[in-house]
């Protein structure tokens, strides 16, 4: 895996492109008081945005290898830094939606775990760190 981060130059404060191996770019940007303008997400935004991606990712596609009729999953994390550099994730929250046809909440909390314990490989990552705890509601389909 490959990534290029580029500052985009004095004149515009903090801002940078990463360009990633997979031929993708994206603009990240501190807060004004750090001298940013604001045009892009935080870094460590956008390390939360990956593991909720990570996450979610398994999740649904555990679910539907497994034949469960899932139409929809959205993941809100919630994670507490550290008051002091290096400012880490302390703790980090995961509430899962996960929407179907039918869902046993044996098989959502089945996905979930294998997730967190085998497949994620951001939260497993960040979990050697930080506290992550998850949970979840299943919301029935029309």
């Amino acid at each position: 895996m490959e990534c290029i981060v580029k500052w985009t130059g004095t004149d515009s404060g903090m801002s940078f492109v990463a360009e990633t191996g997979s031929g993708h770019a994206l603009v990240m940007d501190g807060a004004p008081e750090a001298g940013g303008r604001n045009l892009g997400p935080r870094p460590m935004e956008l390390l939360l945005a990956g593991t909720g991606g990570c996450s979610a990712f398994d999740v649904v596609l555990i679910l539907k290898k497994g034949r469960h009729k899932v139409t929809a999953c959205d993941v809100s994390l919630q994670a507490e830094r550290a008051e002091t550099d290096p400012k880490i994730f302390k703790r980090i929250h995961l509430h899962y939606r996960v929407k179907g046809k039918n869902l046993k909440t044996d098989a959502v909390a089945r996905a979930i775990s294998l997730s967190k314990e085998k497949y994620c490989s951001a939260s497993i990552m960040l979990g050697k760190v930080a506290e992550i705890t998850h949970d979840f509601e299943i919301v029935e389909a029309d």
